[in-house]
């Protein structure tokens, strides 16, 4: 009985979605983003283990960008794959990549001052102990922390904030507020925000003692939306294996269908699924996110940066593949994009390559997102296969 490996490179897009029109960065839509096409043109990719599974005739067949340095021929299967959900989020690219299209439209919060609704805005207040919360806006998690740390040290108030996706993220000092305290209050509003359709309440801790020293750490949780409906996870536990959850894995499912979850950096990840290729028993399913190509590199528009971080990740790719067995299938692919090349610093509406070892070689065409889930069963001999159809 074989395993299966399905790593998200989180934001790795390849442009080319049809719908991008309909998704936004401020005022201008995402029809031209292209996360590994303009890090290409701008800075240039080697990447060759990546490229032998087909990363740049992936790219070639989403967009007419051109791909120099990216030319192997293919000896994997590899393709593009689709995603119908309405969201270019976290929970809306996993939840589909394990096949469920989400069934519902996400909530999200307007880009006004204050962008909570009072009754949320109390909840917080009455979670956290506080007279109020600082931010209550759309920003992003560096600029939060820039702008309100100093007065969150002197008040002791959360600061809320949201973004463009479907979220409310509450940050706040590791020892001054207390980590398990900021993660209390998240649990506590959280069955309120998921009532109302919003994805996520992200926890997100932070040192330092002031503005020049601040720094998020890795201590960073997700309270998400249970999926409604079985998915990959719940899929291969029924069938007798075990799912090993790499990086918020664990916390985009709520643990549902989780039997071990490990977090950390990203290099620590890594090493976290090369033990895993020498522990996971026949039958498991390791599934695996790799958060800091979206983090750290793409809503902070760091071109350099995020290519420099796919070079790395390269690297132990080629040291990783001769650790799988013969049988094992794995799977490389995104959850959506984020142009570090485009305006704003939300996510970015992409297709993404999917880049498959261990089923033989070539094209696999455009694909949806719910097919890897669906391909991941078949490889598993499990009988489900969700709203996907298997691309092997």
């Amino acid at each position: 009985m074989a395993r299966a490996f399905l790593i998200v490179l989180d934001s790795a897009g390849c442009g080319g979605a049809p719908d991008a029109a309909d998704f936004f960065n401020g005022d201008l839509p995402d029809t031209g983003a292209n996360t590994l096409g303009h890090i290409i043109e701008r800075v240039g990719l080697n990447v060759p283990h990546m490229d032998a599974l087909g990363l740049g005739a992936a790219i070639r067949l989403s967009t007419d960008i051109a791909t120099p340095g990216l030319a192997a021929e293919p000896n994997a299967r590899w393709g593009v794959v689709r995603e119908i959900s309405i969201g270019k989020d976290t929970p809306s690219g996993h939840w589909e990549l394990a096949g469920l299209p989400v069934p519902f439209e996400w909530t999200y919060f307007p880009e006004t001052v204050p962008a909570f609704p009072d009754k949320i805005t109390a909840a917080l207040c009455k979670a956290a102990g506080t007279d109020g919360i600082l931010c209550n806006a759309h920003s992003n998690g560096i600029k939060v922390i820039d702008e309100f740390g100093e007065e969150h040290l002197k008040t002791g108030w959360p600061i809320c904030y949201t973004s463009a996706d479907s979220v409310l993220q509450i940050a706040a000092h590791e020892e001054v507020f207390g980590r398990e305290r900021l993660m209390q209050m998240c649990a506590d509003v959280a069955p309120l925000l998921h009532e109302m359709r919003v994805g996520r309440v992200i926890a997100r801790p932070f040192i330092g003692t002031e503005r020049a020293d601040f720094e998020r750490t890795q201590y960073r949780k997700d309270y998400a939306i249970k999926p409604p409906e079985p998915v990959l996870t719940n899929w291969v536990q029924a069938a007798g294996g075990k799912v090993h959850g790499v990086g918020k894995i664990g916390d985009i499912f709520s643990m549902s269908g989780i039997d071990t979850s490990v977090k950390g950096a990203d290099v620590d990840l890594m090493s976290a699924l090369n033990d895993l290729a020498e522990s996971a028993d026949a039958g498991d399913f390791v599934f695996a996110n790799l958060v800091e190509f979206d983090t750290n590199y793409g809503h902070r528009r760091d071109v350099a940066g995020y290519g420099a971080a796919l070079e790395r990740f390269d690297v132990w790719l080629g040291q990783f593949l001769p650790r799988l067995r013969k049988g094992d299938l794995l799977i490389l692919t995104a959850d959506h994009g984020n142009d570090p090349s485009w305006v704003g610093t939300d996510h970015t509406r992409e297709q993404v390559p999917v880049l498959v070892h261990g089923a033989g070689s070539g094209e696999i065409g455009i694909c949806g997102f719910s097919d890897v889930a669906a391909s991941i069963a078949e490889h598993l001999g499990i009988a489900e296969r969700g709203a996907g159809r298997s691309f092997l």
